[in-house]
This record gives structure tokens, C-alpha cells and sequence, in this order.
């Protein structure tokens, strides 16, 4: 038997370990798992148990966790053995949306590079006065004759989803179609809503792809065709995993940032009196809240020593993105949210060749959404109490549900 296949055969367990997916602590919805916390506290590599009961080592600290993002001999591949899932719907969104994120240099290089041109940041900065007109309409229809809304749903969600397909290639009018069902995408999710839900966008853009054949333009879907290196199948789940990781983590950074600073009406008040701030403090939201909070999954493809721990290869390991911003070696007092922090530091996007290729749009997105709402909105409000707000616990990707605000 394979060091690998003992690994698997007989998975390690300890009482006390972490058991992931981790519950956050009632009433303190920005901070990590009390688990993950104490485990960045008191043992920054160690076991953790997963649904299933199996094991997988934890990695909780800054300089660790970029050790393992950073290291190729960690595989992001999710069909090897030992690959560990954070939910029983994560095996079945790997196993039926295989895309570049879950694969392994140089295939994970060759489609990537595909893309990388779309998302440079000069090319980004080019659409920002087109960003600012999307966000401008949204708040102006928001706002018409009314003094409250859900935030998530007439600002904060659909923002991005319009840029998105603005992006792809995909006409105006279908955006929330495809924004509706992105929700299924979800490693939480039971494995049947997983299949149930993964249907409809692919023969969408499978229909779309042979559109652009007929009538190409400029776009990335378009473009994608015009290459010819992917067949049909391959473009539409590239342009499935482009949509919807383009805009629901977006989305939930702008609802669950607008909360942060609304909870900290002083670093809010900073903002209003220093709009310059604004750069940073979109790092600094990132970093603080860190919403991609299960972590993100390697499995050791040859054993490897880690701060005195041998991760041996098939085991697999979790790497805690929001423990890791919360480092107070990294940022000193990482429990608080600072709007002039210096945070560039943080691992919200990742790090590594798989650190996130849309990462200078969600920036741009970002500043745009929040320098407009705290230019245009200065008596923004919460309209029900913070204690009702339900938040995104049971999802892969944290925020709130529903964001109800007056000004």
C-alpha cells in the first residue's frame, strides 16, 4: 500500500480537532470560527476533521498558509486521492464543473493564460467610467421616491452580475437569469441540489457560444471560439465559472463590507471626510472580512515537512484565508477594522499561480460601489436590527442574505 492509500485508509483523528466546516460564534458574524481562532493562537498547523469524519491537516497562519499556496508539491487538482472537501457538495460541483481553478500546472497555466489579457489592471481601469455609470443607475432607480431598499438585491448583487456579462459577451437582458441561479454553485449545498441546479446556465451558454460563432464581437466568450483550443463544452463551463465567480463573491464583498462599516460608524465617518481613504479601506474590508471562509483545499502530492509537521502526500490539508488576515504578526490587532491600515498583504484572493485571476476587477468594483454609496447615501442606515440580519453561514462563499437599509 501507497503512502497515499495508508493516509486515506486510516485518516488520523484527535478529540479536540477542529471539525470543518467550522460554526462561527453567535454574535460575532465578521470574526472567524472560535476554532480557527484558537487554532491560530494555539497550534497553527494541525488536524482537522471533516464532514465526512475523515481528517485533514489545518493551516491557519499567515506565513503558512502562503507557504502552502506558494509550494507546487500542494495540489489544487480535486480528482486526486486524498483531496479534501469542506462539503459533500464540493465532490460533486468538482466532479460535474471541472474548471483551470481545480487543476494543476501546465494545464492550469495554458487555460489561464487564455484569459489572463482580460483582466490586467489597465484594461480594467479602461471600463471603470462604464463600472461608475452601471453603479450610478442602480442607486438612481434604488433611491427613486423611495427612502429604504434591499441592498443586496437593487445595488450590491446586481452590479457586478451587469459587468460580468458585460465582460462575457452576454446580452443585458439575460443577467438575471444566470444571476438567479448562481446560488446553486456552492460547495455547501446537498449533492442533489448541486445536480439539480448546474443545468440550466450551461445550455444557456452553450447557445451563446454558437451565437458568437455566427456573430463574433470582441468579448471574452466570443474571443474564446474565435481561438479554437476549447471545444464548445469547455467555453461554456469557462464562461459558467467566469459569471459566477466574477460577481456573487463581488456582491457579498459590497453587502458585507457596507454592514462592517456601518457597525463601525467611525472608520465610516473616516471615509465620509476622506474620500481617498477609499483605496485602502476596500483592502482593508477585504482583508477583514475575508469572505471566501472555509478555506482553501491542497492535498500534498509528495510529503512535505511544514514548521516541524510532516504532511505526508495524500493528506489533505485546509488553508484558513480569514485566520491567516486575522495574524496579529502580520497585522497587529487584526480583530479590528482599520480604513487606513496598510492591509496589500492580505490573502483574500489567495496567493500563489491559483491566487484569483479577477482580483484588479473586484477591486475597481469595490471602490466604485463604495465610494458611491458613502458619496450618495450619507444618511445610510440599517433599517432592522443588526440581531435580524441573517448571514451567509451555510454558504461557500459568507455575506449576508438580505441587507434592508434606509437613508
Amino acid at each position: 500500500m501507497t503512502t497515499a492509500q495508508q493516509s486515506q485508509a486510516a485518516p488520523v483523528t484527535h478529540p479536540n480537532a477542529p471539525v470543518l466546516p467550522a460554526a462561527r460564534a453567535a454574535g460575532c458574524p465578521f470574526d472567524p470560527a472560535p476554532d480557527i481562532e484558537r487554532a491560530l493562537r494555539e497550534e497553527p498547523i494541525t488536524r482537522a476533521t471533516l464532514w465526512d469524519g475523515t481528517s485533514c491537516w489545518l493551516v491557519t497562519r499567515h506565513e503558512d498558509v502562503r507557504a502552502v499556496l506558494g509550494d507546487p508539491r500542494f495540489s489544487a487538482d480535486a480528482a486526486r486521492p486524498g483531496f479534501p472537501f469542506i462539503a459533500a457538495g464540493g465532490r460533486e460541483l468538482a466532479a460535474s464543473t471541472p474548471t483551470f481553478m481545480r487543476m494543476d500546472d501546465p494545464a492550469h497555466a495554458r487555460i489561464r493564460r487564455m484569459l489572463t489579457s482580460d483582466f490586467m489592471v489597465k484594461k480594467i481601469e479602461a471600463m471603470r467610467p462604464e463600472m461608475q455609470r452601471l453603479a450610478d443607475d442602480l442607486l438612481d432607480r434604488m433611491t427613486d421616491g423611495r427612502t429604504s431598499a434591499d441592498l443586496v438585491t437593487e445595488f450590491a448583487l446586481p452590479l457586478p452580475s451587469l459587468v460580468m456579462c458585460l465582460i462575457l459577451g452576454i446580452p443585458y437582458e439575460d443577467h438575471a437569469f444566470l444571476q438567479e441561479r448562481s446560488h446553486v454553485v456552492n460547495p455547501r449545498s446537498a449533492p442533489e441540489d448541486v445536480r439539480a441546479g448546474l443545468s440550466e446556465p450551461p445550455e444557456y451558454l452553450l447557445r451563446l457560444v454558437e451565437a458568437k460563432r455566427r456573430e463574433p464581437d470582441d468579448r471574452i466568450i466570443s474571443r474564446l471560439v474565435a481561438r479554437g483550443e476549447l471545444d464548445d463544452t469547455e467555453i461554456a463551463s469557462m464562461g459558467r465559472l467566469l459569471l459566477f465567480a466574477g460577481h456573487e463573491p463581488t456582491a457579498n464583498m459590497t453587502a458585507l463590507g457596507t454592514l462592517a462599516l456601518l457597525r463601525n460608524p467611525a472608520q465610516l465617518a473616516r471615509l465620509r471626510r476622506d474620500p481617498s481613504l477609499t483605496e485602502g479601506a476596500v483592502e482593508e474590508l477585504l482583508r477583514y472580512l475575508t469572505i471566501a471562509h472555509n478555506g482553501l483545499p491542497r492535498v500534498a502530492t509528495e510529503d512535505v515537512t511544514l514548521d516541524g509537521h510532516t504532511i505526508r502526500a495524500g493528506e489533505g490539508v485546509i488553508c484558513t484565508l480569514n485566520s491567516a488576515n486575522r495574524d496579529d504578526d502580520v497585522f497587529p490587532s487584526g480583530e479590528t477594522l482599520d480604513v487606513g491600515r496598510e492591509a496589500r498583504r492580505h490573502l483574500a484572493f489567495g496567493f500563489g499561480v491559483h491566487q484569483c485571476l479577477g482580483q484588479s476587477l473586484a477591486r475597481v468594483e469595490l471602490q466604485i460601489a463604495l465610494e458611491t454609496l458613502v458619496r450618495r447615501l450619507p444618511g445610510l442606515r440599517l433599517d432592522v436590527p443588526f440581531e435580524d440580519i441573517a448571514f451567509r453561514n451555510d454558504m461557500g462563499v459568507y455575506g449576508v442574505h438580505a441587507l434592508p437599509v434606509a437613508w
